[in-house]
């Protein structure tokens, strides 16, 4: 039985160059990068090193760069280093989506507590976000628009640079959660105008548990671990040198090979959706252009997701329902339910994300079992029966 691996927007497989550079800090070069020795100073290079090169990536000020435990750790104090300088001002009007991540919509849950208003934007049956909604959405007392780069769920990419430009135009503070999007697609920080970014190395082939956030120079950061000096005293804690190197090499590798990875995995990502909406009462979510090149998000009418993925997984499948942070939840996806789509029928998405390592072969044995699986959970499904008598 073939193993496929297609829940790469959960985690993905750590690269080999990023492995090798994680090594050879863990095995020989294992200072600490606080330390005022030679060795502690020659790991201080490195962790700059680090920080100029995942800099270079996403087109920003090194000095803006600052690393942390992952995309949740980033989102967190972006928003509320934010709030809390909005408040300041005598701003306590914070903007956002209803499709976010919950480490942005808990955090907002968290600030509404404080006293903070929070506008929850709606989006299109793609998942899509308007720049004018921005635009018409914003107040005199607006601290922070907070938009994510691309959905976790249904892959729709948002209009950043668009975003960006109203908010720029409107001094408001701009913050982007890109866990998806980097090493995905071209970020470029400056010319999108983003004042903030947090992103997650273990989306993109590197290791877990590492991250960063970019923070333009001007914003007060304020810490969220408080504690020693390190990240230039905006975040303490020892850093974890090994996996900032091997995040580094992950995102260099990515952003060079982000033609041909886009390139062939889009071909790939395009032939299953094209083949899976070929079973009746089968159909994509997100927006089917201005997509994330390995993301496939479909809902099947009549079963249940969580079915689906057990069937699937006998087969050797691995793929999810949703974002992998709330798997645990028999809820269904507050994405889905955003993007218009009623409960029974949230309840049956299947979402398959690709990788660089993903094969043409996989890619088939995928369009091969998913029709077969469908047909034989509708066969047991009541609610399905149900539909066919009402037609």
């Amino acid at each position: 039985m073939m193993k496929v691996y297609a829940d790469n927007a959960a985690t993905t497989a750590i690269s080999q160059h990023a492995l090798a550079e994680m090594i050879k800090y863990y095995d020989g070069a294992y200072e600490n990068a606080s330390s005022l020795h030679t060795q502690g100073q020659a790991a201080a290079d490195a962790l700059e090193n680090a920080r100029t090169r995942v800099a270079a990536c996403l087109h920003c000020d090194a000095r803006g760069i600052y690393f942390t435990s992952g995309g949740s750790e980033a989102d967190n104090q972006a928003l509320i280093a934010a709030a809390h300088l909005g408040a300041k001002k005598g701003k306590r009007h914070l903007i956002s989506t209803k499709i976010e991540h919950h480490a942005v919509l808990h955090t907002l849950d968290k600030l509404a507590k404080e006293g903070f208003e929070i506008t929850l934007l709606d989006v299109s049956r793609e998942g899509m976000v308007t720049p004018e909604q921005v635009a018409e959405t914003i107040r005199e007392d607006t601290a922070l628009v907070s938009i994510m780069f691309a959905n976790n769920e249904i892959g729709t990419i948002e209009p950043i640079k668009e975003i960006g430009q109203i908010c720029r135009e409107r001094k408001v503070i701009f913050h982007t959660d890109a866990v998806q999007a980097a090493g995905h697609v071209k970020i470029d920080i400056e010319d999108m105008c983003i004042d903030m970014l947090s992103a997650s190395a273990h989306k993109f082939h590197g290791p877990k548990g590492t991250g960063f956030l970019y923070c333009k120079r001007g914003i007060y950061l304020e810490p969220l671990i408080c504690g020693g000096a390190q990240e230039r005293g905006k975040r303490a804690g020892t850093e974890n040198l090994p996996a900032i190197m091997g995040m580094a090499a992950a995102l260099e590798d990515a952003c060079a090979n982000l033609d041909a990875y886009t390139t062939r995995v889009s071909v790939l990502r395009d032939k299953i959706i094209r083949e899976l909406s070929k079973i009746p009462h089968a159909f994509l979510n997100g927006d089917p252009v201005q997509r994330l090149p390995n993301n496939v998000n479909m809902c099947f009418e009549g079963i249940e997701g969580e079915s689906l993925l057990m069937m699937l997984d006998m087969f050797g499948i691995s793929a999810s329902s949703g974002s992998a942070c709330t798997s645990g939840s028999l809820d269904p996806s507050h994405v889905l339910l955003a993007i218009g789509l009623p409960h029974e029928i949230a309840h049956g998405s299947l979402r398959i994300t690709l990788s660089e390592y993903t094969t043409e072969e996989e890619a088939d044995y995928i369009i091969e079992k998913v029709p077969g699986v469908v047909e034989r959970l509708r066969e047991m499904s009541p609610v399905w029966e149900r539909m066919m008598q009402n037609q």
